[in-house]
């Protein structure tokens, strides 16, 4: 069961996906050659500072997995939901319908009929912090991000890219680096995995409403 919670999590909820071509769009891993230093610490966390600034963000992902092994993608399309008092919400519509919202210790998984299914991890330290490495990455939290992993920071022409190693083992044994990038908001996060496979979630059409919905705070409930 463990297992499942951490690969729900590392891979966002994604359901069956469409094979392409192999091609994924990738970070340069360059940015591992600059670690955050004392000196460019204060534009980092000024950096996260405006990522974390919204309570709600919302915006339009495409999930792309290259699987080394095969040498081929699976791309999956859909929105998501960054909210800071409940959690991210990941809504899958292609190839197939799905909903996966992610609180800070449990999942909740929708199908198109409007069926629940909850997942409850308390107690259960690798999700929690799994759950955490997550939160941290995409809410821009600086002090969870160098808590969590070695950190590396590069700017350039009004964008910056981050690079990530995890610290704790049982986030490496999935994820070993994670590298995003983007301008006033993230626009790239891969994921390289341990086992040489990608992940890599392009982030488009960003908006920032001041509060969820009453049927966006439903998809954190189990009933």
């Amino acid at each position: 069961m463990a297992h499942i919670v951490i690969l729900a999590l590392l891979l966002f909820g994604g359901t069956i996906e469409a094979s392409l071509q192999a091609q994924t769009n990738s970070v340069p891993l360059e940015i591992f050659r600059f670690p955050l230093t004392q000196e460019s610490y204060p534009r980092f966390n000024e950096l996260c500072s405006r990522l974390s600034s919204h309570p709600v963000i919302k915006g339009t992902f495409e999930r792309t997995k290259t699987i080394s092994s095969l040498n081929r993608s699976l791309l999956s399309k859909g929105a998501f939901i960054i909210a800071k008092n409940y959690g991210i919400v990941w809504e899958t519509l292609d190839p197939f319908p799905s909903t996966l919202a992610m609180g800070k210790n449990y999942l909740v998984q929708s199908d198109p009929t409007g069926r629940k299914t909850r997942l409850d991890a308390a107690g259960n330290e690798t999700f929690l912090r799994l759950a955490d490495t997550i939160s941290a990455v995409f809410s821009g939290d600086s002090q969870k991000l160098t808590a969590n992993f070695q950190t590396f920071f590069a700017e350039n022409a009004g964008t910056w890219t981050i690079g990530l190693v995890p610290r704790e083992s049982s986030v490496r044994s999935f994820a070993a680096t994670i590298a995003m990038s983007g301008d006033s908001v993230i626009r790239s996060i891969m994921i390289y995995e341990q086992n040489g496979d990608k992940i890599h979630y392009r982030l488009t059409n960003h908006t920032f409403p001041g509060a969820l919905t009453a049927g966006e705070i439903s998809l954190f409930a189990a009933q």
